[in-house]
């Protein structure tokens, strides 16, 4: 990565744009794309992606800019887009999209084109070109069909970025869960659950909060079982896998507890004050739906995913294409926003940790 990436506040004169992927154009992602620019929190950002579908996408949702949206403005090169017009849309124009899409249904165009403007936009990440990356929704199917084998974001930025171990991190203002694993059937998550993925865990959650100026983030850790194992009446994963596995990170300035109880961590971690202050700053959960469901409850709307561990900051909204409203006019950018505004953040208190050999 050059010297210049993510050295300066987005909102700063010299200020490097954020790329915002197109998603799988047939889901809700151009929607909420249109919504963020139109509601002037994206005015910092760059769409990855194809200028003639989203003003297709506008159009449709009657956003003209006489009616207050956005005017997009395809750029023949990044470069330009600090020279579109204030409120516009730059776009990138990564892939041209073929008219007969079929909105709501899965198609390998689509998964193609997606893949592109991730591929796209991460590269640019990697090169200094960009200071952060917001990933609108995909779908797994139509990535597959079009001939992507991996089986999400987290997956495919992790191969881009050259295979460093990474983490998913689900967040809101109340909540940051990072999980030990991801996308895999629960029978093979409790197998994937070993000390050196829990101690992984624990550093990549431990450098990231580091680099968010959080010296010594107080990480929780969420036993596997039911009560924790219950002093090993319900499973012996906590004493034999997870405890081995703070005590090292401890050794090593990690301020990591746990395990603890499952059912009650999350609550005890959210911090909402005054009433409520948190008395960790981030879960560390077993399997996906272990930490997401927690932060979920709390509102899709305000989650963020967030990798941990690449180069670069990536952030995404906390749901995914929404087939069964696409094209309706009835898709909320409200996570979307969130996203935006936490790569901003987060970009720049990064700056410093993303340079070489910091």
């Amino acid at each position: 990565m050059s010297s210049s990436t993510l050295t300066t506040p987005l909102d700063s004169p010299g200020a490097l744009p954020i790329a915002i992927t197109l998603g799988d154009a047939c889901g809700i992602g151009p929607e909420i794309i249109v919504r963020a620019f139109a509601s002037g929190e994206a005015n910092d950002c760059v769409v990855y992606g194809d200028a003639a579908w989203l003003a297709r996408t506008a159009r449709a949702m009657r956003f003209a800019p006489q009616s207050g949206g956005p005017v997009i403005v395809e750029l023949g090169a990044l470069a330009e887009w600090r020279d579109a017009p204030k409120g516009a849309m730059p776009v990138l124009p990564v892939v041209q999209l073929p008219a007969d899409l079929p909105l709501g249904q899965v198609d390998a165009r689509a998964g193609a084109a997606a893949f592109a403007c991730i591929e796209a936009a991460a590269n640019d990440a990697l090169a200094g070109r960009v200071g952060a990356v917001v990933t609108a929704p995909i779908h797994k199917a139509a990535l597959h069909a079009a001939g992507v084998e991996f089986p999400g974001h987290t997956e495919i930025l992790q191969h881009i970025a050259g295979g460093a171990p990474v983490r998913m991190m689900l967040a809101n203002a109340q909540l940051k869960t990072v999980l030990v694993t991801v996308h895999m059937a629960l029978r093979q998550a409790i197998d994937a659950v070993t000390t050196d993925a829990v101690l992984q865990t624990l550093r990549i959650a431990h450098q990231a909060a580091n680099a968010w100026g959080l010296a010594r983030a107080r990480i929780a850790v969420a036993g596997l079982n039911p009560h924790a194992g219950e002093d090993g009446l319900f499973g012996d994963e906590e004493a034999r896998i997870i405890a081995p596995a703070i005590a090292q990170a401890r050794r090593e300035g990690i301020d990591a507890s746990g395990p603890y109880p499952p059912d009650t961590v999350f609550m005890r971690a959210r911090h909402d004050p005054p009433a409520h202050p948190g008395a960790f700053d981030i879960v560390v959960a077993m399997y996906h739906d272990q930490g997401l469901i927690p932060v979920k409850y709390l509102g899709v709307e305000q989650g963020v995913n967030v990798t941990l561990g690449l180069p670069f900051v990536r952030t995404s909204p906390d749901h995914g294409t929404a087939f069964d409203i696409a094209g309706k006019d009835q898709a909320d950018p409200s996570s979307l926003i969130a996203a935006i505004r936490m790569a901003r953040q987060l970009a720049a208190q990064s700056a410093p940790a993303l340079q070489p050999n910091a």
